[in-house]
């Protein structure tokens, strides 16, 4: 039997998201997503070229955590 199951990958690592596909694994449209960064209520993004952003894959993944757990 298995008692400490964990949700999190044993190697988990850093990957940078497009505004795309963040969308996707939150079910956030662009607006809101930057609505909850000026509100500090979501992972910042950072600059990737002069009209690129992204977002640190992990953040996103533990943003979604958080608000799984909050549910229970």
């Amino acid at each position: 039997m298995i008692d400490n199951i964990s949700t999190e990958p044993l190697h988990a690592e850093h990957r940078v998201l497009r505004r795309v596909d963040v969308e996707h694994k939150t079910g956030l449209k662009r607006a809101h997503l930057y609505a909850l960064m000026r509100a500090g209520r979501f992972p910042k993004s950072f600059p990737l070229g002069i009209r690129a952003v992204g977002w640190d894959s992990l953040e996103v993944e533990q943003w979604i955590a958080e608000r799984r757990a909050q549910r229970d």
